[in-house]
């Protein structure tokens, strides 16, 4: 099973929204067996990256843990999100 991490910049407000609709979308497309969810705030992840599969972030990220993580936003403005759904969704069959 892989972890899964969507973390905003306090943990509540936009990675809430993206959870949820990521959540939608596991189950939407029958994955929903192969990932458990994180949902964090920044600050309190960066020491930890190391432990998820897959990051999904709604805010900015060091650059030096950019090649990571998976940007959110597309969840949040609606443009780009069938590619977004589309790294997630290689990141968890890879």
């Amino acid at each position: 099973m892989k972890k899964l991490l969507i973390m905003c910049g306090t943990g509540v407000a936009t990675s809430t929204i993206v959870t949820g609709k990521v959540k939608s979308w596991l189950e939407d497309n029958g994955l929903q067996n192969n990932v458990k969810l994180y949902q964090s705030k920044i600050s309190e992840e960066l020491s930890r990256l190391d432990e998820y599969d897959i990051i999904v972030s709604t805010t900015l990220v060091p650059d030096n843990v950019k090649s990571r993580i998976i940007d959110g936003v597309p969840l949040l403005t609606g443009m780009g999100k069938e590619e977004m759904f589309e790294k997630i969704k290689a990141q968890i069959l890879a």
